[in-house]
């Protein structure tokens, strides 16, 4: 029942975020689309990141490289010819449909991570920060320059807009569903065991490398989805809108929800975008009793603020490392020895 009630809490959430955004307007609708799009990019990290305890700012790549494969492929064959002239033959004179576009998403991700993350899934802390930000560097300028796969520095227009709350919803359960599987398993405790101590993990006989490998290309499969669902949502993609501003972004929010569990990367998801949302209003002007009008990047600066506090004051997050239970709100759950959480 504790196991069940840790997956039901967040797919509960995600359904109910998705039921209260289908009453308001299409322009609310749509914000709420982009907190459950940002759930599957923050889940997509945590099942490495939180698992692993190695920080990897590399993440966005494979959100960025399935986001163009869906993109590319599901654009009609008959607008590539004028706004991506230099396309290979193949990516030009083909183009697929929404659902296979996501699978291909989700296959490129994943296939990217695996060939990314053999040489680096050994390196640990301020170096694979590093190697994993080399990697994220090195996708950017690539997509950006190499106008055979894509737009190039230009924009990826006529992506079928699928994306609504139907969809976003379901691709971030899915996601939440699979990041929940993979930390109940076998693999996954094992690798928490190597993120809480790794020379006593190899003592006991896990495979550190092998294992931060697995969730690696874990991770990338779920990012490349998440950039699937992205694409399809915004109907237009850039490199720039899967590069630094969403890197951080999402690490703020697994940062203020809590790095370590599933339950802290789903809330923190929604609690970063629904503020997002209100200082965003606030940026643009709102009435809230008076007239409020923030300037211009307000959004950035107290977005770094709480994030700092949060790291200050509450290094867990919000939810301090746990998972969702019935009493969550009341009782923190007892821990076991070695100070991981029953």
């Amino acid at each position: 029942m504790r196991k069940l009630t840790q997956i039901a809490g967040p797919l509960a959430v995600i359904g109910l975020v998705a039921i209260v955004g289908s009453f308001g307007s299409p322009a609310r609708a749509l914000e709420f689309v982009d907190a459950l799009v940002a759930v599957s990019f923050v889940v997509a990290l945590y099942v490495f990141v939180g698992n692993s305890g190695v920080l990897s700012f590399g993440q966005t790549s494979f959100v960025a490289v399935g986001a163009f494969a869906a993109g590319v492929m599901s654009a009609p064959v008959d607008s590539k010819a004028g706004q991506l002239p230099d396309l290979f033959p193949l990516l030009s004179d083909h183009a697929i449909g929404n659902l296979p576009s996501l699978v291909l998403a989700t296959g490129i991700g994943g296939l990217y991570a695996l060939l990314v993350g053999m040489p680096l899934m050994r390196l640990s802390g301020l170096a694979a920060g590093i190697a994993t930000f080399a990697v994220l560097g090195i996708t950017h300028n690539v997509l950006r320059y190499w106008t055979e796969i894509g737009p190039g520095a230009g924009t990826l227009a006529s992506v079928p807009e699928s994306t609504g709350l139907i969809q976003a919803a379901v691709g971030a359960m899915i996601i939440v569903g699979v990041a929940f599987a993979y930390q109940s398993s076998r693999f996954g405790r094992m690798l928490r065991a190597s993120r809480e101590d790794a020379a006593a993990a190899r003592a006991v006989g896990v495979d550190v490398h092998r294992q931060r490998l697995w969730a690696f290309v874990l991770s990338g499969a779920l990012c490349g989805l998440a950039g699937g669902l992205f694409v399809h949502e915004t109907g237009t993609l850039t490199t720039e809108q899967v590069y630094l501003d969403l890197t951080f972004l999402t690490l703020a929010m697994l940062v203020i929800g809590g790095a370590y569990s599933l339950w802290g990367a789903v809330l923190g998801a929604l609690l970063v975008s629904g503020f997002n949302s209100l200082l965003g209003d606030a940026e643009n002007g709102i009435h809230i009793g008076f007239r409020l009008h923030a300037p211009t990047g307000t959004r950035i600066i107290v977005l770094g603020a709480v994030m700092t506090l949060t790291l200050l004051l509450r290094p867990t997050g919000v939810t301090g490392g746990h998972e969702f239970s019935l009493g969550w709100l009341g009782r923190r759950e007892p821990k076991r020895p070695g100070g991981t959480t029953s």
